[in-house]
């Protein structure tokens, strides 16, 4: 039972992973794409329509992608997590229905009409079709994150004889607290990998001396987007995300942490240690005295609970893994505002595009917000376990009983060698499209 249950969430944990490499940059390009549309509305120069039309393609790339890598996720509600899906699906089921039949038709359609109908649809039209292609991505993003705060903090629901959870308050599903903070926390996440993309290839273009007036205006369009999202992600969102994990899911929290023991007059915040479960205790740590007390209650000396305050069979199922990644998640966060304020320094000072190590910087860190975007989601499903709904259904309950480990883990090897080649197929064909570059056709 444990090997299938472990196999049955790796590769939920892959599939997912690989899938979300594509949505959290479509999202925040989206809201880009339309910002250089209306730009061009604005000012008529052509720069910016081409600026559109140009990461609209590689925005459509990353759309299909995402569908192809969605469609197995789904399936697996089905085989590997039926008995989840069982119980559950009278609730999950009504926002997973309409993010499918809402967001994802409004977004393919418009996208259609975004990458074919400029002539005949006319500018107007056609920044209306970006437009919508922005809402029905968001608008997924809002239901897909409404399923996944109901598991975090369930609402609005009943148990039946039967044991099926059952929905007797649909408000309830978008009212729910853990819903606004999650949602608006991924959302500026998923601008961040958007503005460190655009930057990088900007950038890139700079430095290779190719493209350069594109290359400028990429540059200085994800700074300055990447510097109010990476702020944003941080506070006040990153704040309300992680004051609802101390009211609702207070273990989760010492986990993430680093607290194994509930320390009187204020709690510190650790910069670097690693988790050491047999003695409780953190190892080599570097901590500052009272600062997460204060973060966290704006009280000097609050008093934080450790993990030594509850049942050790609530405790997260991977206590180091949820705090590794939450601590990465964070220190890139961290490093991201950084180099975004420098880099805006050095653009007021119109000494940017010949500063040649923060382009370089800013080329290099390319990976860094999928990285950064995968380790938040790391932190929210680890520390979630083990429950799939929280404090209701354990995660062992909801595995489907007649899948066996060896089937499992079949399929998971033949997932990973389809996803490398559709991954490899996905970067030849950005790279062709970042080569051949965006340009302006003389009329």
């Amino acid at each position: 039972m444990e090997d299938m249950l472990f196999y049955d969430r790796m590769q939920f944990a892959f599939t997912i992973t690989f899938h979300y490499l594509f949505p959290q940059l479509t999202m925040g390009l989206s809201l880009m794409i339309v910002y250089f549309k209306w730009k061009f509305l604005r000012s008529k120069l052509e720069k910016y329509n081409e600026a559109a039309k140009f990461w609209m393609r590689i925005f459509a790339l990353n759309f299909a992608m995402g569908v192809v890598t969605g469609i197995p996720m789904e399936f697996q509600f089905g085989t590997n997590w039926a008995k989840f899906s069982e119980l559950t699906g009278g609730i999950i089921g009504q926002t997973l229905a309409m993010e499918g039949m809402f967001s994802f038709f409004l977004e393919s359609s418009f996208l259609g009409l975004f990458l074919f109908g400029e002539k005949l649809l006319g500018h107007k039209l056609h920044f209306v079709t970006g437009l919508m292609v922005f809402l029905g991505s968001w608008a997924s993003g809002f239901l897909i994150i409404a399923t996944h705060s109901w598991m975090q903090f369930p609402v609005g629901y009943e148990i039946l004889e039967n044991g099926k959870f059952v929905l007797n308050n649909f408000s309830a599903l978008f009212s729910n607290p853990w819903l606004w903070p999650s949602y608006l926390h991924n959302q500026l996440a998923s601008v961040i990998t958007s503005s460190f993309v655009v930057a990088a290839i900007g950038a890139f273009y700079i430095l290779n001396n190719k493209h350069s007036e594109f290359g400028k205006l990429f540059v200085k369009t994800g700074v300055v987007f990447g510097l109010i999202s990476s702020i944003l992600v941080a506070f006040p969102t990153g704040d309300m995300v992680a004051k609802n994990v101390v009211k609702y899911q207070p273990v989760t929290f010492a986990a993430m942490e680093g607290i194994f023991e509930t320390e009187q007059g204020g709690s510190e915040i650790v910069l670097i240690g690693q988790p050491n479960m047999l003695e409780k205790k953190l190892d080599n740590k570097i901590a500052v005295p009272n600062i997460l007390s204060f973060l966290t209650y704006q009280d000097w000396n609050a008093e934080i609970k450790g993990l030594n305050e509850f049942d050790a069979k609530d405790y997260p199922t991977n206590v180091p893994g949820l705090y590794y990644s939450y601590h990465i998640m964070v220190g890139l966060g961290t490093i991201f505002i950084a180099l975004m304020l420098v880099a805006t320094v050095q653009l007021f000072r119109k000494k940017l595009y010949k500063t040649k190590w923060i382009l370089w910087s800013l080329l290099f860190m390319l990976p860094f917000p999928y990285i950064a975007n995968t380790t938040g989601w790391y932190t929210s499903e680890l520390g979630r376990q083990p429950w799939l709904v929280y404090n209701l259904l354990r995660t062992s309950e909801g595995a489907s009983p007649t899948v066996s480990s060896g089937n499992t883990l079949f399929t998971l090897l033949g997932f990973i060698g389809l996803y490398l080649l559709l991954g490899l197929l996905f970067l030849m064909l950005v790279g062709k499209i970042i080569n051949k570059g965006p340009h302006i056709i003389k009329h």
